[in-house]
């Protein structure tokens, strides 16, 4: 199976909400989704962090189960506790998504509430997995956060004009 890691994410893209509460899949996180998955499964999470949702392809649960035996292992180092359980339902609490061919998928509600989702969703590549955001949320994020808002802020006035 090919993995995230090959093709990693990368760039920005604002999908605006569609008829019958539809979000597109932006091709530039289409193809990358596709071949990590090895089909149509868009993977969905609530980020640790942040106040957003995380996206991948399927071929990523190898790298989670690698995560959390790094993380602990770095826990027992340093003394600290680690709950295995509680880390492991967080990272593998994704839902998978199908999408079709013209990237439409729906956004469970869930995962609307969690994420903040309104009308339309930024896309943001971080490697391994990109970051979703109600632009909204993402303006609220401090220092170091300006080239992604900057990105946001474009693609949405971008979109607004193409409404017109």
């Amino acid at each position: 199976m090919a993995t995230a890691l090959q093709h990693g994410y990368s760039g920005q893209a604002y999908s605006p909400q569609g008829d019958k509460g539809r979000f597109v899949l932006p091709p530039l996180f289409r193809k990358a989704v596709k071949e990590s998955s090895e089909g149509r499964v868009l993977c969905l999470a609530k980020h640790d962090r942040w106040n957003c949702l995380t996206g991948f392809g399927l071929s990523r649960r190898a790298e989670l189960d690698a995560q959390v035996d790094r993380e602990e292992a770095i826990a027992i180092e340093r003394g600290t506790e680690f709950d295995r359980d509680m880390r492991s339902m967080q990272l593998f609490g994704f839902n998978e998504v199908p999408f079709d061919d013209s990237g439409r998928f729906v956004m469970p509600d869930h995962l609307t509430a969690l994420g903040c989702i309104e009308d339309g969703l930024y896309f943001q590549g971080a490697g391994r997995f990109f970051t979703i955001w109600n632009p909204e949320e993402l303006a609220k994020m401090g220092a170091g956060w300006e080239a992604a808002q900057a990105a946001c802020a474009n693609l949405l006035a971008d979109a607004k004009a193409k409404r017109k």
